[in-house]
């Protein structure tokens, strides 16, 4: 970027400094002098306005007595003044005062010395800059008028451009340093680098990269710069590698570099940040990661081991619990068949109680394994369409009570990504609650539907019925094992099927909730996200 700046700058003239600036024979100089002068003065005498062009710039012919005798249209415009005006008069009166004091003497000078002279000037009143070209002739002088705003604006551009260049360069926080490509030397290098190497600037300048790389470190920088894969597409190369401070400290860092210009000549700008107490941070996190990983292996091996003992456990248990409440329910099945005629009243009744007693707790002794088994339950997911599920589940409760009346309200199709033997379950607890829960009512209904959920890729399933309803403020316990919110004189159950429920929504990735009106009838909620499910069966 600096050569860039340096060849603009020469194309488009003089530095803008205190508004001046000499030229001698077509070129800008500082002190007024003119090398080859004597050849330019020869020409402007062929043409009447000597070598500029009137019809781009402000033209004003003088005497030799230095008075205006002539002007362009342009001319008068940027002197601000009309030809009737400034016939006659010193061409010095005209221009604004603080740009005669400050130029005047210095032309006057110029032109004993010189055929042409030149210098730029701004003008405070309109905040103009101007190029005024001075150039003798045989009949007198030819003063050239030029507006340079634009190329002044430009030079501020650019050297302010340099100026903040720099200032970045210096102040940066990370350490930078600048080294020619060919060479090596080390051309340039900002405070922090002084401070991170402990290296003076006036030293540091004498050096070549090489002092700054351990043995080996810097290769993979020089082979990128000779190959020339470095300077590709003006791109930021980034390496990890160590630096040599002056004390012959080894620090890792991460550096960065990339080809730029210098005065025309190819160099590289580097930038490194010391990451040692960050690798070392690094390494010390994965030793912590690796530990954890080693405890969470442990603990999942012992949970494992734990959820196979609970499940042998189990399955022992609920094994003989079944065969003792069958072997039960058998005997005083048969005590009622074969002694039912001998028995009194009272004793029939009390074999009644004993055979529903054995059929609920054999119930309860199935719900209990299928809570305890579903955190175990693999969950193939497949496509399933929920209405059959529920037409078979609400046959059976039919069969139970022949004699009840329900409506059961049913979409045409439920399709969606599951487990059909957990939606299964699931659907039997909450058909069975509603059927249950409607038994008093002389029209009872139950409806179920599958909507839309609230996130994209969900689906919600609802159970709604106009049975006895629950008190709202107790719903975050429904599905809680073994909370009841009923008498179970009223209405039977052991307190495990919304938690068997809400076991199904979780292995689904969902959630359950419950809604009730006025103690009401109610309605259960559960969410079955889809999207995931989606991906992994291709439905």
């Amino acid at each position: 970027m600096h050569r860039s700046l340096s060849q603009l700058k020469h194309l488009l003239g003089s530095k803008p400094g205190h508004g001046v600036a000499s030229v001698a024979a077509g070129q800008v100089t500082q002190d007024g002098g003119a090398p080859g002068a004597e050849q330019a003065a020869t020409e402007p005498a062929q043409r009447p306005w000597g070598s500029v062009d009137p019809a781009s710039s402000g033209i004003v012919r003088l005497d030799f007595n230095g008075c205006i005798t002539e002007a362009n249209a342009q001319a008068l415009g940027m002197l601000h003044g009309t030809l009737a005006d400034m016939l006659g008069r010193d061409f010095w009166e005209v221009v604004p005062q603080d740009i005669a004091e400050q130029y005047q003497a210095a032309t006057a000078k110029a032109l004993s010395l010189s055929a042409q002279h030149a210098f730029i000037a701004s003008n405070r009143f309109d905040g103009s800059w101007i190029e005024y070209s001075l150039t003798r002739q045989a009949s007198g002088f030819v003063v050239s008028l030029r507006d340079v705003a634009s190329t002044q604006s430009l030079l501020r551009l650019l050297d302010d451009s340099e100026s903040y260049s720099q200032l970045i360069f210096e102040a940066n926080p990370n350490a930078m340093w600048l080294f020619e490509s060919s060479s090596l030397r080390i051309l340039a290098v900002n405070q922090a680098a002084v401070r991170f190497y402990g290296i003076a600037r006036k030293e540091f300048l004498t050096l070549r990269v090489g002092a700054l790389f351990p043995d080996g470190e810097g290769a993979a920088l020089l082979s990128a710069l000779e190959s020339g894969t470095g300077s590709r597409g003006g791109r930021v190369n980034m390496q990890l590698c160590k630096q040599r401070k002056k004390d012959g400290q080894l620090v890792l860092v991460e550096l960065a570099w990339g080809i730029v210009n210098r005065d025309g000549r190819q160099a590289v700008l580097v930038s490194l940040a010391d990451v040692t107490e960050r690798h070392l941070a690094d390494g010390d996190l994965r030793r912590a990661n690796a530990r954890l990983e080693e405890e969470l292996a442990r603990m999942q091996g012992e949970l494992k081991s734990t959820q196979r003992d609970l499940a042998a456990f189990t399955a022992a248990v609920t094994s003989d619990l079944n065969d003792a409440l069958h072997v039960t329910n058998g005997f005083a099945t048969t005590l009622a068949e074969r002694y039912g005629d001998v028995l009194d009243e009272q004793a029939r009744h009390y074999v009644s109680r004993i055979q529903a007693s054995t059929r609920q707790l054999a119930r309860m002794v199935d719900d209990l394994r299928t809570l305890v088994q579903l955190p175990l339950h693999s969950v193939p997911l497949a496509k399933t369409d929920l209405v059959p599920l529920c037409k078979e589940v609400i046959a059976g409760l039919r069969r139970q009570e022949p004699a009840r009346v329900v409506s059961i309200e049913l979409p045409e199709s439920m399709p969606l990504a599951g487990d059909e033997a957990l939606l299964m379950k699931a659907l039997a607890c909450l058909l069975g609650n509603a059927w249950k829960f409607t038994a008093k009512k002389a029209e009872a209904w139950i409806t179920v539907a599958l909507l839309p959920g609230k996130t994209p890729g969900e689906l919600v399933l609802q159970v709604s019925d106009n049975g006895v309803g629950f008190d709202a403020a107790y719903s975050g316990r429904l599905f809680t094992a073994f909370v009841r919110l009923h008498s179970s004189a009223d209405f039977p159950g052991n307190g495990l099927g919304l938690a068997i429920v809400k076991r199904v929504a979780e292995r689904h990735g969902g959630r359950v909730w419950a809604e009730t009106t006025e103690q009401v009838g109610s309605s259960f909620f559960m969410t079955l996200p889809q999207h995931a499910a989606s991906a992994s069966t291709r439905l």
